[in-house]
């Protein structure tokens, strides 16, 4: 195997730190990036000096700034936030309820952008964060209408059980995604969290393909789905047009 490159390395320490990671050691750095400590210290410095890593008072690392700055100019995610943005933030002013967007990477999803007010259920999502496809609403409505490799891929690995609600079985997540398919709408009850519940939709994009997933999280307790999926079913239609025209 041939060894890593001097950028192989400091893509290494930049990987190392996973969503929802604020602040890492120098010794947690070099056993997630593989490196031993001199060679660590010495990249995770320059990095410092770049900008692109801060450290902080206590001895810890967190991104930088500068790598931020860098990471806010990927096109696609961007301009389909922005785009994203007013329809959530109504559907957020209508329901009060937790506003997520999510497009498929992979076999996760990546959440490209969440609304949450103080009286929201707290969620496990991040934004730029990933989640599983098969324990979300968005999740679910991104591998119903992805392709068919992605979904046997997915199908074929050994599914984690987050809740006792999670949904493992196969069979049956393939019954649920052809029920997706058929009604355009995606529905959880605790399967990736207790006491939450989701409605997810899609969000296509030109040629009606689906280019991401609008969803509401709320109080398993008292949230009616029935009532809150046409919100969510507006809020994505006119999202659709608009990325639609932008993508044209």
């Amino acid at each position: 195997m041939r060894a890593p490159t001097v950028t192989g390395k400091v893509m290494a320490i930049l990987g190392a730190f996973l969503p929802g990671d604020v602040r890492l050691t120098l010794t947690e750095i070099c056993r997630r990036a593989e490196l031993p400590p001199a060679t660590g210290h010495r990249l995770v410095g320059e990095l410092v000096e770049g900008g692109f890593l801060e450290r902080l008072p206590g001895g810890s690392y967190r991104v930088g700034m500068r790598l931020w700055q860098i990471g806010a100019q990927a096109a696609e995610p961007r301009e389909l936030r922005e785009l994203a943005l007013p329809y959530m933030e109504d559907l957020y002013a209508a329901t009060r309820e937790n506003v997520q967007l999510a497009v498929l990477r992979g076999d996760r999803a990546l959440y490209v952008e969440r609304l949450r007010g103080p009286t929201s259920v707290p969620i496990v999502s991040r934004v730029a964060g990933e989640l599983p496809l098969h324990a979300t609403g968005v999740g679910k409505v991104l591998l119903a209408f992805a392709d068919h490799e992605t979904v046997e891929r997915v199908l074929a690995k050994e599914l984690p059980s987050y809740t006792p609600n999670t949904v493992v079985d196969p069979a049956r997540l393939r019954a649920e995604l052809a029920e997706v398919r058929r009604t355009g709408v995606a529905c959880t009850q605790e399967e990736m969290s207790v006491g939450t519940c989701s409605v997810a939709v899609p969000v296509r994009g030109r040629d009606g393909r689906v280019a991401a997933a609008l969803s509401l999280v709320a109080w398993r307790h008292n949230a009616d789905l029935r009532r809150l999926a046409p919100a969510v079913l507006t809020a994505a239609s006119a999202l659709s047009r608009d990325l639609a025209a932008s993508l044209r």
